[in-house]
């Protein structure tokens, strides 16, 4: 498989050329930082200048000739972008789980459904879906909100309730009263209702979408708690379709640093003709969230490649000791909040230069309070998390990695 959107450009193969793209790319996601916001979604050019980075299919494994980034390799990727425009990195790191998805899919289907390593798949997992059983599949609708990418997605995929004559489904191994499963469906019979006007993240294009009685296949559908392709990869996890999101405000909160030293070393205060690089107030402030920053960091690194590592080497989640397991995903919250913080910081640090639409740290600021109201940055995940480290039943196991 190789990349069908952009004819003439060899695809890369490893995770150094992809971060090598996505480097290259970012200062000309910068530039089109206003355009992307305005259009409220991706141009359809950045889309493919995504492509090309081959971001889209880091997570591919290499039974389909993908490169299988880690997750510590996704996330710098994610971050890379975001370093340019928060709004592009979202949306790379939204449709790069397409090869997550792949592995819980029967491989006859991935073949089918997914031709190119680099097609991009957005959707809400939530089963905000009613799924009425038929004969060979499903008549699958309802209304999802949050489809991130959703106006430049080649495959959609949406959690629903199962029901069946009508009636709520249960499990057969009597596990849940009432079954749910993820459904993947073409994106040209989805509607995009076009109601994405926030306050940040305005070029996600997250808005809600539609299925009406649509047939899904029974081969089309799939749950998280079962692998059907390779299990030895670390990427056939419940949780690894959040890992990477994390990285897109570590990349703004990078951005807002690098911008804050640059004005600081050419300001000087009009009321006393002090320098900025020599004030106590902004060397103190920049090294603090300099601090911050790295320890945020560092966290989901470690975290991140302690997984990894388990479950590379053949083990499996259970192996880690609850504080380890319980470590990643709230190395996720750490990162979202305090990103958030350290711009806000920077942003009172830049006063009257903050405030204009034109300037960077106006967006930064905005992007990081919008990302920040995600699942992967909220209460549910420190409750989860906090309730596992107690020996409690977490309330969203998926965090967790947990498939029980």
């Amino acid at each position: 498989m190789s990349t069908t959107r952009n004819p003439g450009i060899e695809a890369p193969t490893t995770a150094a050329e992809i971060l090598e793209r996505a480097k290259a790319l970012a200062p000309r996601l910068r530039e089109r930082s206003a355009e992307i916001e305005q259009a409220r979604q991706l141009p359809a050019d950045v889309v493919d200048m995504l492509r090309a980075t081959g971001v889209f299919r880091m997570c591919f494994g290499p039974e389909w000739g993908g490169p299988e980034l880690t997750s510590v390799q996704q996330a710098e990727v994610v971050e890379t972008l975001a370093y340019g425009d928060a709004s592009a990195g979202w949306c790379a790191a939204i449709g790069a789980m397409t090869g997550a998805i792949s592995n819980f899919l029967d491989p006859a289907v991935v073949k089918e459904v997914f031709p190119s390593l680099d097609m991009i798949t957005a959707g809400l997992i939530a089963p905000a879906g009613h799924a009425e059983r038929v004969p060979g599949g499903f008549r699958l609708s309802g209304r999802w909100s949050f489809g991130s990418g959703i106006t430049h997605a080649d495959w959609v995929t949406s959690g629903a309730f199962i029901y069946q004559d009508g009636k709520p489904w249960a499990s057969p191994d009597g596990s849940n009263a009432h079954a749910s499963r993820q459904f993947l469906v073409p994106a040209h019979e989805v509607g995009v209702v076009g109601n994405w006007d926030t306050t940040g993240l305005c070029g996600s294009g997250s808005s809600d979408y539609t299925i009406t009685d649509v047939f899904v296949p029974e081969e089309h559908t799939y749950t998280f708690y079962k692998v059907r392709g390779r299990t030895d990869t670390p990427i056939a996890q419940p949780d690894s379709f959040m890992r990477s999101l994390c990285a897109v405000p570590l990349g703004v909160a990078r951005a807002a640093l690098d911008h804050a030293r640059e004005t600081a070393l050419t300001r000087v205060d009009k009321m006393t003709g002090a320098v900025w690089a020599d004030t106590f107030r902004v060397q103190v402030t920049l090294a603090e969230c300099e601090a911050e920053f790295n320890a945020a960091r560092s966290g989901v690194r470690s975290s991140s490649q302690r997984h990894w590592d388990v479950l590379a080497g053949g083990g499996t989640l259970d192996d880690l000791s609850a504080t380890e397991r319980a470590a990643s995903s709230l190395a996720w919250v750490h990162a979202f909040r305090t990103s958030r913080a350290i711009v806000n910081r920077l942003y009172d640090l830049l006063q009257a230069w903050s405030i204009n639409r034109s300037s960077p740290m106006d967006r930064w600021m905005r992007d990081t309070a919008t990302m920040c109201q995600h699942v992967a940055a909220s209460d549910l995940i420190l409750e989860s998390g906090g309730a596992y480290l107690l020996g409690r039943p977490p309330k969203f196991r998926m965090s967790l990695g947990i498939v029980k």
